[in-house]
């Protein structure tokens, strides 16, 4: 990790205001799209983090208690299912022992699910919002001669990212092709 570099901010210009030039790209050819996408999230990058940051913060102003209500009841869904998943004997064996204890856990858990469902909701959409403004962006940005070269010139120095690295474990080539 040593070796990550973070990628330089974009100027909003480029980003979305004067030089950005937007179009639907041709599904009939997905791999030339899947060749924006890519070479748009590598090149924008940081600009991507901060964006997703700013849209999930924002939705937690917004929504400040059912956020941290979510992010607990998906954390704590998470981590019965981890529990249970690595120790079903002793569940079973629980089970087995205090039937009417688990029924009321069953029972409880139930309740606080379907309470908990507008909150997870809300910080699902948090989460899903960003990531789904991100392959907007990186759909429909078209690039530009400036950024193709400067794309190329900063992958010449062969430098890891965090995008790249993201790609990477996505099974994605982290060198564009422009």
């Amino acid at each position: 990790m040593a070796d990550v570099q973070l990628a330089p901010l974009r100027p909003i210009g480029d980003f979305l205001l004067e030089s950005a030039r937007f179009q639907i790209p041709n599904v009939k050819d997905p791999e030339k799209w899947a060749n924006r996408v890519l070479n748009n999230l590598l090149y924008y990058q940081t600009n991507y983090f901060l964006t997703a940051l700013l849209v999930f913060l924002l939705i937690g102003i917004v929504h400040p208690v059912q956020m941290v209500c979510g992010f607990i009841a998906i954390s704590v869904a998470f981590g019965g299912f981890v529990y249970c998943t690595s120790s079903r004997w002793k569940a079973r064996r629980f089970k087995r022992d205090h039937p009417i204890i688990s029924v009321i856990v069953i029972l409880l858990s139930g309740y606080l699910l379907v309470y908990m469902v507008g909150a997870v909701i809300v910080f699902m959409f948090g989460i899903a919002f960003p990531l789904l403004l991100i392959l907007m962006h990186a759909s429909f940005r078209m690039r530009s001669i400036k950024n193709k070269v400067t794309n190329r010139l900063e992958t010449v120095g062969l430098k890891r990212t965090p995008m790249g690295i993201i790609l990477e474990g996505l099974g994605q080539d982290q060198e564009p092709v422009s």
